[in-house]
């Protein structure tokens, strides 16, 4: 690994980021998403927080040896131009860094990626499991919750901040938010920060649900604490694949979907 040298997803790569479940840990996924098949791994790395270079090397080599990542072959005279540009432009402003913040919040990212939390609270055992669905679009709020209802969720709604409010503190605590990064009156990363800082609500599964698809988007949800993040538009599947992975419940039976009560949880 050189770096000069441009990585991107492989197939397998790829799958990791669209299949609404991984295994991944949040460094590794952070590394996976910055990788676009353009930037060299010199300027991944200055794209990177200072506190998360050092560690860098180990967990690029790691999604190497399980082939998430692939190099990216490039004829002679591209790597040398590429080089050559490169040299130039250092001498005048950190390129690294620029081409690094310029590929981040390129638009047009598409990911549905969901991990299941290392601590989560105790489910009620004698009660449905209950979401709180924040999406501002009407028409997409009510198809989400059908979606959970039909699966046997309690859904509570909320489409500004006064109502995300009142229903994350309404008893009883929900088991599961789903989260739209852009509301009217209110910034869904700054609704997940205070999620997290609170006592009674931090363990509390988040997926985002959001349009806003560029790579600094859904590395800010990931660093944030959240522990899904899907693109608009998905697909319902990919949705109750990405409900199933956050809060540890089985695969749906072949035999037909069942109501996921809390006694289903691992």
């Amino acid at each position: 690994m050189q770096n000069d040298d441009i990585y991107a997803l492989s197939p397998l790569g790829e799958s990791e980021l669209r299949s609404s479940a991984t295994r991944l840990a949040p460094a590794e996924i952070d590394v996976l998403v910055r990788l676009d098949g353009t930037l060299t791994v010199g300027q991944v790395i200055a794209s990177l927080p200072a506190a998360a270079r050092p560690s860098f090397d180990a967990i690029f080599r790691s999604l190497l040896d399980r082939r998430l990542v692939t190099l990216v072959e490039l004829d002679p005279f591209t790597r040398t131009w590429n080089a050559q540009v490169e040299m130039l432009t250092q001498a005048v402003r950190p390129a690294q860094a620029d081409a690094g913040l310029a590929a981040l919040q390129r638009s047009g990212f598409y990911v549905q990626i969901a991990r299941e939390r290392s601590t989560m609270r105790a489910p009620h055992p004698e009660r449905p499991l209950t979401a709180v669905v924040v999406e501002d679009d009407a028409a997409l709020g009510k198809f989400t919750s059908t979606l959970l209802k039909l699966s046997g969720f309690e859904v509570r709604n909320a489409h500004n901040r006064a109502e995300v409010v009142a229903e994350i503190r309404r008893p009883p605590i929900p088991d599961l938010i789903l989260l739209d990064v852009m509301l009217p009156d209110a910034d869904g990363f700054d609704i997940l920060q205070r999620v997290r800082q609170h006592p009674a609500l931090k363990d509390v599964p988040v997926i985002m649900l959001t349009g806003k698809a560029t790579r600094e988007a859904v590395l800010k949800g990931i660093a944030g604490g959240a522990d899904g993040y899907i693109t608009k538009p998905f697909e319902p599947d990919s949705l109750l694949r990405a409900v199933r992975t956050v809060l540890g419940l089985p695969e749906e039976d072949p035999g037909g979907a069942t109501p996921w009560s809390a006694p289903k949880l691992r």
